[in-house]
């Protein structure tokens, strides 16, 4: 997969304009600060099973993972990774720059809004 599908990959999201409950800033930032937490939450969990599994059964203890220096393949792989992770966090200010691009998009919000006013 090429980066730039790798990104327009992890950003994508359902049809029609995000709702927002709060100002739209302070949701940016949540949202980003959400992110960022879910990841890095999972990637701990991993990494803590992975590392007590390899010492477990001796094949690499702590410290030697503390010394790992990745090769160039292993570097390039990684800056892949953080490219397409860098798209997941900011996935919000990507959907709110293409909102922007589509004025005329239907939100939620615009739907409650016209039937709440038939009533």
């Amino acid at each position: 997969m090429s980066l730039p599908d790798a990104i327009a990959e992890a950003g994508a999201k359902p049809a029609g304009k995000r709702p927002f409950f709060l100002d739209a800033e302070i949701e940016s930032v949540l949202a980003i600060t959400m992110a960022v937490a879910q990841e890095l939450a999972v990637t701990r969990q991993r990494a803590d099973t992975l590392e007590r599994l390899l010492e477990a059964k001796g094949v690499l203890t702590r410290a030697e993972i503390e010394s790992f220096r990745p090769d160039a393949d292993a570097a390039t792989t990684r800056a892949l990774a953080n490219q397409e992770y860098i798209a997941r966090i900011l996935r919000i200010v990507q959907q709110r720059n293409e909102a922007n691009l589509a004025p005329d998009d239907i939100g939620s919000e615009d739907v409650g809004d016209e039937l709440g006013a038939g009533n």
